[in-house]
């Protein structure tokens, strides 16, 4: 988790995305790469269907707002002690093992959410924003592109800023390849942890290894994990994974996504549905 891209739009949840990727950074000594997000032209023209009006965003209002939004991210960087690293400074291999947390800005980035998905192919993990369905709330489509697009892992930030992060790992397995992945990349966390508890439940699982049977593995990679199977109960799954979570005093939790299709979560709610509206602490995700 050395490096640490951080996607910047103006939104609720931006001091708790700013903090949660603070608290990762140092943990690891990562570099943090700002960039400014606005949506492309096509994807916020909206149609007046009743008048056959198209509405158009005011363009210097949407650069006003970016520039506005860097200078948060600036800000809380500097409040925290963080150095700057330069824009087009390279981390020098021999001294990257030491360097730890520094952060940049980067502005001049194309609109449009393609960017992103191409852009975070670069970095360890992508931070965003738990998605919302207000105004004010993290858009859906960020979070979607960066995990589809980048093929590098989510960490998601809960909607108020988390009090620490990689303590108490929870990994909510289901034995899909999905959820694998994300054990994977979750690794530097899983090898720094306090505690791990690989929870499986009842009626969540797909065909593969047993909740027991990661735990064993990675005992062979040197992360001390407990295991428990929780029998089906009136709960659904996902509910049941966030229950534990907090029982546990989770400050992370591991999860694969969209195991099911998306269509399908979007008709019939699914275990990634539930965690994207309800989660209360970090969540790193991948597909």
């Amino acid at each position: 988790m050395k490096t640490l891209l951080v996607p910047v739009a103006m939104h609720d949840a931006l001091p708790s995305v700013f903090e949660t990727t603070r608290l990762a950074a140092s943990r690891f000594g990562s570099l943090i790469e700002g960039v400014s997000l606005r949506p492309a032209l096509a994807e916020y023209v909206p149609v007046d269907m009743v008048g056959g009006m198209t509405w158009l965003r005011d363009e210097e209002a949407d650069r006003a707002e970016a520039e506005e939004a860097g200078g948060r991210f600036v800000a809380f960087m500097d409040a925290a002690g963080i150095p700057r690293h330069a824009r087009d400074g390279l981390c020098i291999p021999e001294r990257v093992a030491d360097a730890g947390p520094r952060f940049r800005w980067r502005q001049d980035v194309p609109t449009g959410d393609a960017f992103l998905g191409q852009y975070a192919r670069l970095f360890s993990a992508t931070v965003v924003g738990r998605p919302g369905t207000t105004d004010n709330a993290p858009r859906m489509t960020t979070f979607e592109t960066a995990l589809f697009e980048s093929g590098r892992p989510i960490l998601l930030a809960p909607p108020t800023p988390p009090a620490s992060l990689g303590e108490a790992i929870l990994i909510a397995w289901n034995g899909s390849t999905e959820t694998a992945r994300a054990v994977a990349f979750a690794m530097p966390f899983l090898r720094k942890a306090q505690r791990v508890l690989v929870l499986s439940v009842e009626g969540g699982m797909v065909p593969g290894p047993t909740a027991q049977d990661l735990a064993q593995a990675l005992a062979c990679e040197g992360v001390d994990a407990s295991h428990r199977a929780l029998p089906a109960g009136r709960r659904a799954p996902g509910e049941t994974f966030l229950t534990e979570a907090q029982a546990f005093g989770c400050d992370l939790l591991i999860k694969g996504a969209y195991t099911q299709s998306r269509l399908r979560q979007m008709i019939f709610g699914g275990v990634t549905s539930h965690v994207l509206a309800h989660a209360d602490m970090p969540v790193l995700m991948a597909h």
